[in-house]
């Protein structure tokens, strides 16, 4: 289902009833006893002593995380060495105390209302109206992981590192317009991420934001060898790509500003890049290089591996890089919190089960040994 149909869907009708009031629906009076608010009462005074003391608690570790990373920070810019006592060492509190009680007088909540993830089809959909393209799709899988080896390989990435990282991320056997969520028939999308690496719509922006000239330079190398309408494609892809970028490039270069942009009908569109072999492989690389050069301007010039790699697009390249960076003694001994936020940390399971930082990079480097023996795995270590 597209937006537009899901839009439909949730306002009742695609036909007529766009302007139609619904009837006000008086709340229910629900009948509740003395002793019922009573013991409402008793347990909500309970959960809040209980819980006030825990976000003490809980305030007071992520207030000395986030104190220690600018302390590791300030020790790295002046050229010091980042030592073991510069992590917090102790792992985050867990709450575990009762549940916050339901007040028995108050009406039922109704149901969240979800807004609904674009998909492949959305991305198309959007691309056509809004910048009149049609995405240039593979002959076959094959043929789009060939382009991305050719790619992945020009720019320095290792075999080892790309089939790694597309196995962790694409689950070893998806296809170039896998989206998350989708692998399987019957699935639901949970987010934009598309494709080997599962860039999101922010991800995409972000990389024609910073790499737009880049991008046009391949395309336009691609057509000082193109003759006839192959010629004629390209050089009409060039000028839509240009309005992308220059779109991409309306807002500041920063993560939240494309995150807004990313929603957009516009933003949407240009996702559908992905989809593209003439520029898709581009992308899905750079979103690899990027944190590969983040890695060596900070000096570490020793090759990530895959794992290390995913670290950074797990926390991002800063968190990333502080982690892969840390002696290997070190890493059985400083828990995965210190390169987290707090309301990023507590949403992930992984990090949270995998709880120092050795055992997450143990966890991440099984599934990858694990999906690297799937046909899709296979076929793209065949295309290096």
């Amino acid at each position: 289902m597209t937006i537009a149909a899901a839009a439909a869907a949730l306002s009742g009708s695609a036909h007529g009833q766009a302007g139609a009031t619904a009837p006000r629906v008086a709340a229910p009076t629900i009948a509740v006893s003395p002793q019922q608010m009573a013991e409402y009462r008793r347990k909500l005074g309970e959960y809040t002593a209980i819980r006030q003391a825990f976000d003490e608690q809980a305030g007071a570790y992520w207030s000395a995380i986030s104190e220690k990373r600018k302390a590791r920070n300030a020790k790295r810019r002046s050229g010091e060495t980042v030592a073991l006592d510069d992590y917090v060492r102790t792992q985050p509190p867990i709450y575990s105390g009762p549940p916050k009680p339901v007040d028995p007088s108050a009406p039922p909540t109704p149901p969240a209302v979800r807004r609904p993830i674009p998909v492949v089809a959305d991305f198309l959909e959007n691309a056509l109206e809004h910048f009149q393209f049609t995405p240039r799709k593979p002959a076959s899988e094959l043929e789009y992981k060939r382009a991305y080896a050719k790619v992945a390989s020009s720019f320095g990435l290792t075999r080892d590192q790309a089939v790694r990282v597309y196995s962790f991320e694409a689950g070893g056997n998806g296809k170039y317009d896998v989206q998350a969520g989708l692998e399987k028939p019957g699935g639901r999308a949970i987010s934009t991420a598309l494709g080997y690496n599962q860039l999101l719509t922010t991800n995409t922006i972000d990389l024609l934001s910073e790499h737009g000239g880049l991008i046009l330079k391949s395309l336009r190398d691609q057509l000082h060898e193109a003759t006839g309408p192959r010629k004629a494609e390209l050089e009409r892809k060039i000028a839509i790509v240009q309005q992308m970028v220059a779109f991409c490039k309306t807002v500041p270069n920063e993560w939240s500003a494309h995150e807004k942009l990313g929603v957009t009908p516009r933003g949407i569109a240009v996702h559908a890049l992905n989809l593209d072999v003439d520029v898709g492989p581009l992308l899905q690389t750079l979103k690899l290089m990027d944190s590969v050069n983040f890695a060596r301007r900070k000096g570490y010039m020793t090759p990530l591996t895959a794992a290390e790699l995913e670290m950074m697009n797990l926390t991002g390249d800063g968190n990333g890089f502080d982690m892969v960076s840390m002696p290997d003694a070190m890493r059985s001994q400083v828990p995965t919190s210190n390169f987290f936020q707090r309301s990023g940390y507590e949403r992930n399971p992984v990090a949270i089960r995998n709880n120092v930082v050795s055992k997450l990079l143990a966890a991440t480097n099984s599934k990858m040994d694990r999906d690297m023996n799937l046909p899709g795995a296979k076929d793209l270590a065949a295309a290096f």
